[in-house]
């Protein structure tokens, strides 16, 4: 992508407009940089670096006349497509991307994307974990925490670039044309963003938009709606989840089974992916283990921010559950999970924003009650714990009423309970 010479107005300076102005820059393109933000709120280390350059900003608001005086606009993906800026933009004729789009058009090697509802960031970091087994250069970046734009500088064409690509992420795309491309699963979320399920599912399936026969579309063959793209698609497809499958060992969860089936297209044997799996200990804020106290242990499962993903975490635990959840709704229908909650949750913990609707989901359930903080929450769950229980964490929502994502959310919890003292006389409830 040639920007020598053209002014490329970013709009939002978190995470992934950071690296997109740096992109930009290092591209010889006049950065712009425009975020409603007060001007303290934003990054200092970057508000230096644009006034080092001496690159146009405004903060506070995004004004008409600051967008339209640009040839190219770069979102990052917690820009809606119908935020004003962007409709700014649009009608100017001004080309609106978002910074996955970007970095890919620069991106010398293959890219290797991963979306779907539930498990992306776990089934990235194995196929990045198995790729490096194998000896090969693999960068893993996107939605899992370090943007594509801040490492394609650093890519070769031997190397491969593996990313986790989010429904927002993917309005975003042009041309963006993974040579691996991975739908896991699909289930209700970001109903809060998105019009309707409908709408979230076509932003998903745009991962496959742009590719031809020369790539492969890897599809969850248990996921009925997942695998019914199979006779859309122009490139070749490549079922994980199979019946036989699931027959086969140890390494026979749905998340193990995609990064080997990714792993084996790139002609990688299955034996690396069984020494990554043996050492694998989880992705931070995914099923955790923090710590065990008097016989409980405490479970970080900040990252589950659907129905889905507390679904999982609950499946995967065997011990009775005091569960903490809650957090900003996403219009997300808690109701899915009554027989669950019912079966495994001995009692539960509803915090943030969402109290009401799932005190309305559960209280008939399971015995119920509200905190007013995490902090308070964990006191309340260690009270209630015995040994042999399980604390978990899975909010079912996201962060944003409370902290300012996920991984704040989950550290909060794993220092409160760094602060617990053990007290083998603690009284049963």
């Amino acid at each position: 992508m040639d920007l020598a010479g053209q002014k490329v107005v970013v709009i939002g300076a978190a995470k992934s407009g950071q690296a997109a102005a740096r992109l930009i820059a290092a591209a010889g393109g006049q950065v712009k940089l425009s975020d409603n933000r007060p001007e303290k709120e934003v990054d200092e280390g970057f508000r230096g670096w644009l006034k080092e350059k001496k690159f146009p900003t405004e903060f506070g608001e995004h004004t008409r006349e600051f967008i339209q005086d640009s040839d190219v606009a770069v979102t990052s993906p917690g820009v809606r497509i119908n935020a004003q800026p962007v409709i700014w933009a649009k009608e100017k004729g001004i080309q609106v991307i978002g910074e996955i789009e970007l970095a890919a058009r620069m991106c010398p090697c293959p890219i290797i994307a991963v979306t779907g509802s539930n498990g992306k960031t776990t089934v990235s970091t194995l196929i990045h974990k198995i790729l490096q087994e194998a000896g090969r250069t693999a960068f893993l970046c996107g939605n899992v925490g370090s943007p594509f734009a801040a490492h394609v500088q650093e890519m070769k064409p031997s190397d491969f670039a593996v990313l986790e690509v989010s429904s927002f992420q993917l309005e975003t795309i042009v041309t963006f044309k993974p040579h691996v491309a991975v739908f896991l699963n699909f289930s209700q979320n970001h109903l809060d963003r998105h019009r309707d399920i409908e709408e979230y599912f076509e932003a998903k399936k745009r991962i496959f938009v742009n590719q031809d026969q020369s790539d492969f579309a890897v599809l969850n063959a248990d996921d009925a709606r997942v695998r019914g793209l199979s006779a859309q698609l122009k490139a070749k497809v490549a079922l994980f989840n199979t019946p036989r499958q699931r027959t086969q060992g140890k390494y026979a969860n749905p998340n193990c089974l995609a990064a080997l089936t990714v792993t084996a297209l790139l002609g990688i044997r299955p034996e690396a992916g069984h020494r990554v799996f043996e050492g694998f200990g989880g992705v931070e804020h995914r099923l955790e283990k923090v710590r065990t106290i008097d016989g409980v242990d405490f479970i970080n499962d900040s990252k589950a921010t659907t129905a889905e993903a507390g679904r999982w975490a609950l499946e995967n635990i065997r011990q009775p559950v005091v569960m903490i959840c809650g957090g900003r709704d996403k219009n997300i229908d808690f109701t899915v999970l009554k027989n669950l909650v019912k079966e495994k949750v001995k009692r539960m913990i509803a915090i943030g924003e969402a109290r009401s609707k799932l005190k309305d989901a559960f209280a008939g359930v399971v015995d119920f009650e509200e905190g007013g903080s995490l902090e308070e929450a964990v006191r309340i769950a260690r009270q209630k714990a015995v040994s042999g229980d399980c604390v978990l964490l899975s909010p079912m929502c996201a962060s944003f009423d409370m902290f300012k994502n996920f991984e704040e959310r989950g550290k909060a919890f794993k220092e409160i309970v760094a602060r617990l003292n053990p007290s083998h006389d603690q009284a049963v409830k």
